[in-house]
């Protein structure tokens, strides 16, 4: 397949430098490719995806009427980050989460940062992911933040920017591990020649991270999802199998004399460790929402009284909200003393008058998010929209100012993608994944997410993106870590696993990014550009 005709329309593009001369990590990868016909491509991206398929790699669409269960779009030219690059994404994603891990238990703790006035309390007070009843809960270890999926893009002059935090319940790592599974089959030569990095110890890593929480000699851990129709059940599913611990619903667990314990098919089993996966306010219908039937009765209580580990730690939420995000370098500088490694998006909080008054009077070159949607919802791409779209947001921006932000558009770096018959650039952004536990692990690959349809600006799952594999290089003479097996095999039968799912599901996913695609502009006075 020839790189003749290819454009990278003016953006950075992850694959070439200028004109089709391959970047040096990729150029193995661009010379398989350019051997290859078209069909014998196609042939290899059909086979993908009919193994991908085969393995059951889905998700759910809510409120899709087809069916819910649909198969991941994914392509099969992998994205490729050189070891230099990612020594520094790595090294400031670590920074990040140090900070993000001490400002969450300072808000539900002393609140010095708010004393201070470096966030404003009225800020703290008025953000939805934060929970009053997590007030003076400190969780063991005192970590909040143990799996933390954090959303980056890359404008045109090759600068990585983190797009925004996942610290709730980060998802898309299964999609990860299985990607790479497909592509080791797909490019075997390429992918050893490369010296890529293994994504495949990622199991155990969090296996550790979530036993190092109890002090257990051999704790009990479970996953806990909401159920079937969750929209990532096939990922709690399958980090349940991987780790070898048990898949449990709310229904599996009551709390007893002060404990969690598991409902088997041989009596109660003490739990230990629950690496949760629905929401904070369906947790417990006693601290939270009464109507949830998801959670379990008491367990915030037992949390309190340091008598079980939740992973991650309710409240966190706070950190994920749009408008605290724009405070993150600024946390940094104030818990770490130190500059952000990686800078934020720059970006106008429409509570701020003056930044409220840019937004408005530029709308039309703008994004324009809600505070605390996800997935591509609840979101304005001002060169896309309609006249009447920008007026809509305009009123809504106008109405609850604190609820919204808006940013440039970013020129997101492109990476060749199979179009049909042909080879296209479309746009990606890349989610990496932080487990924070008895060290801090960053794992060296991530969720690369692409905007298959041409012209799109949103990389989402749900609103027709795919995905790519990510392909970490590892320094020029080291060799790739050993990669380790993960753990399989399961214990005592839950009663939830021996008869149907029934219950009813909520999001247990955790907030998505969305990305961005088109011109780059320059951001006006007010801003936050992360560098404070």
């Amino acid at each position: 397949m020839r790189f003749d005709n290819y454009d990278a329309g003016g953006f950075y593009d992850e694959m070439f430098e200028a004109g089709d001369h391959p970047r040096p990590e990729t150029t193995v990868l661009a010379q398989k490719l350019e051997s290859l016909s078209p069909e014998n491509l196609r042939t290899r991206q059909v086979a993908a995806e009919r193994a991908l398929l085969t393995r059951g790699i889905t998700f759910n669409v809510y409120g899709n009427d087809a069916g819910q269960e649909k198969i991941m779009p994914f392509d099969i030219i992998p994205r490729v980050v050189p070891a230099g690059a990612w020594a520094t994404i790595e090294k400031g994603l670590k920074q990040r989460v140090v900070a993000l891990n001490m400002f969450v238990a300072d808000v539900y703790g002393d609140q010095k940062i708010l004393k201070d006035g470096v966030v404003p309390a009225s800020l703290i007070a008025s953000a939805a992911g934060f929970l009053p009843a997590c007030k003076g809960i400190v969780p063991p270890r005192g970590i909040y933040c143990h799996v933390v999926g954090t959303d980056l893009v890359r404008d045109r002059d090759g600068q990585f920017y983190v797009l925004e935090d996942n610290l709730r319940c980060p998802s898309g790592v299964s999609y990860v591990l299985e990607n790479r599974a497909v592509m080791k089959r797909t490019f075997p030569s390429v992918f050893n020649q490369s010296r890529v990095r293994p994504v495949d110890i990622y199991p155990g890593k969090l296996l550790q991270t979530l036993q190092h929480l109890s002090n257990a000699s051999s704790p009990t851990v479970v996953v806990l999802t909401p159920g079937v129709h969750n929209s990532a059940y096939f990922e709690h599913s399958f980090l349940a199998q991987q780790m070898g611990v048990e898949l449990v619903e709310g229904r599996d667990l009551v709390v007893h004399e002060g404990r969690v314990h598991m409902r088997t098919t041989k009596g109660f089993h003490r739990v230990d460790v629950i690496y949760r996966r629905i929401d904070d306010t369906f947790l417990d219908p006693q601290a939270f929402r009464p109507d949830s039937l998801l959670g379990v009765p008491g367990i915030m209580e037992v949390f309190r009284n340091g008598k079980v580990a939740l992973a991650n730690a309710p409240g966190n939420g706070v950190a994920d909200d749009k408008v605290i995000y724009t405070y993150v370098p600024r946390m940094i500088e104030y818990y770490l003393g130190e500059r952000a490694i990686l800078p934020n998006v720059p970006t106008y909080r429409c509570e701020d008058a003056r930044d409220r008054q840019h937004v408005l009077e530029n709308i039309a070159n703008l994004v324009v998010k809600a505070a605390n949607e996800s997935g591509g919802y609840g979101m304005l791409i001002g060169p896309k929209a309609t006249a009447e779209e920008r007026e809509e947001f305009k009123g809504r921006i106008q109405k609850n100012p604190r609820e919204y932000i808006a940013q440039p558009v970013l020129g997101l770096s492109r990476v060749p993608t199979i179009i049909e018959d042909r080879i296209e650039g479309r746009h990606v952004d890349l989610r990496p994944y932080v487990l924070y536990g008895e060290d801090i692990f960053v794992l060296p690959g991530g969720l690369t997410r692409v905007a298959l349809r041409q012209g799109s600006l949103v990389v989402n799952s749900s609103q027709g993106g795919g995905s790519k594999d990510t392909w970490v290089i590892a320094d020029e003479g080291a060799h790739s870590a050993q990669q380790i097996q993960s753990p399989s095999g399961h214990g005592s039968q839950t009663q939830s696993q021996s008869q149907s799912h029934g219950s009813q599901s909520q999001s247990g996913h955790g907030a998505q990014s969305q990305s961005q695609s088109g011109t780059a502009l320059q951001a006006g006075p007010g801003a936050q550009n992360g560098n404070h």
